[in-house]
């Protein structure tokens, strides 16, 4: 989303009359989440996409249409469409869109916000009375600038945003014409900008390097921590956003204390050594987090669960580890490694089996 905010941006500042589709709503196997944006510019250059290339060709000329004519418009792609085949949407999905003409005097402000890497939601009107619909209003923590077209709905809006915000959750609030909460027939979008989730990997290894490289490329902000200063460098972590030098569990209880950890928050431990490992895994556990993994072979996990049962942790608590980390992909080297981590982090978050495809049957998302 970054690169279409600076194209919007770019084409807002020079005057261009650009086009702007955003996924407001998905069912069933949709190739892309809400907030999924694709900006067509002046020339005729696209950037971003809102279906991972099953309606990009139809989107893109909807796109120019609603830029010459400045009318915006909601779309809805689906296979019982009697041309959705022709506009290529076989994935058995359904994508609903608003399609507006790019750019609003409050597009500078949420453009510095995302790029500090602050908290930040554009709501947009998608749905509702005339006058209303492509109304904005980008709400921070602590503060709101434009309006969707009353105090009455920009201070319920306001209210909701931040909840979707401080989730970190992109979605649809439906209200009353006025902003009634109880009532129909306006929508509003709210596309959350939150900071990126963090991924903590304890222990600085070949198998660190690989975590922290694949990490990085699910767009997780990575830090790497260990207490041996000669092993943890940037030059060995290049991928990293940070390279920490300090005891895991002594890091790891400050930045709990600090607020800097959400349940977005995954933890990696490959430090194969009780003296780190069961310190920091101490304080894991029962932090609210997404992800607890830690490496070993079957003895070393047998001697850790014994370990972390003697520090007091309960049941429930050492059941949340997730160890020996990683799914079963028969990988050996760091790099094979880091992918069943990985896949096993992308299999918690939405509730995946793990298992292949081939050998299920239903819904591909669930």
């Amino acid at each position: 989303m970054r690169d279409v905010l600076d194209e919007l941006l770019r084409a807002w500042r020079a005057g261009e009359e650009a086009g702007l589709a955003t996924v407001t709503a998905t069912w069933s196997s949709a190739p892309r989440q809400p907030g999924a944006a694709m900006f067509v510019g002046v020339d005729g250059t696209a950037t971003g996409s809102v279906s991972g290339g099953c309606v990009e060709g139809a989107v893109y000329e909807l796109c120019r249409e609603v830029a010459a004519a400045g009318v915006p418009r909601t779309t809805r792609f689906g296979v019982t469409d009697d041309d959705a085949f022709e506009v290529g949407l076989p994935c058995g999905g359904t994508i609903e869109l608003f399609v507006e003409r790019a750019g609003f005097p409050e597009l500078p402000l949420l453009a510095d916000e995302v790029a500090a890497g602050r908290p930040v939601a554009l709501l947009t009107c998608v749905d509702g009375p005339p006058g209303r619909v492509g109304q904005h209003l980008v709400v921070t923590p602590d503060g709101r600038h434009g309006s969707l077209g009353g105090d009455r709905i920009d201070d319920a809006a306001t209210d909701d945003g931040r909840g979707l915000l401080a989730a970190g959750r992109t979605g649809l609030l439906h209200y009353g014409p006025d902003g009634q909460r109880r009532g129909a027939g306006l929508s509003v979008l709210v596309t959350a900008f939150a900071p990126a989730a963090r991924m903590l990997v304890f222990g600085a290894t070949d198998h660190a390097a690989a975590v922290a490289r694949i990490g990085s490329f699910l767009g997780y902000r990575v830090t790497v921590c260990d207490a041996r200063p000669v092993f943890a460098t940037a030059r060995r972590f290049p991928e990293a956003d940070e390279v920490v030098v300090d005891w895991p569990h002594r890091y790891l209880a400050a930045e709990s204390g600090a607020g800097r950890l959400d349940d977005r928050t995954v933890v990696c431990v490959l430090t194969h050594d009780p003296k780190f490992d069961v310190p920091v895994l101490e304080v894991a556990l029962p932090l609210p987090l997404a992800y607890v993994g830690a490496m070993g072979s079957r003895r070393t996990h047998d001697d850790r669960l014994k370990r972390l049962r003697e520090t007091g942790l309960t049941a429930g608590q050492i059941a949340r580890l997730s160890s020996p980390i990683g799914l079963d992909l028969g990988g050996r080297t760091p790099e094979e490694t880091a992918v069943s981590v990985a896949a096993e982090i992308v299999a918690a978050r939405w509730n995946g089996s793990g298992g292949r495809l081939s050998g299920t049957s239903g819904p591909i998302h669930t």
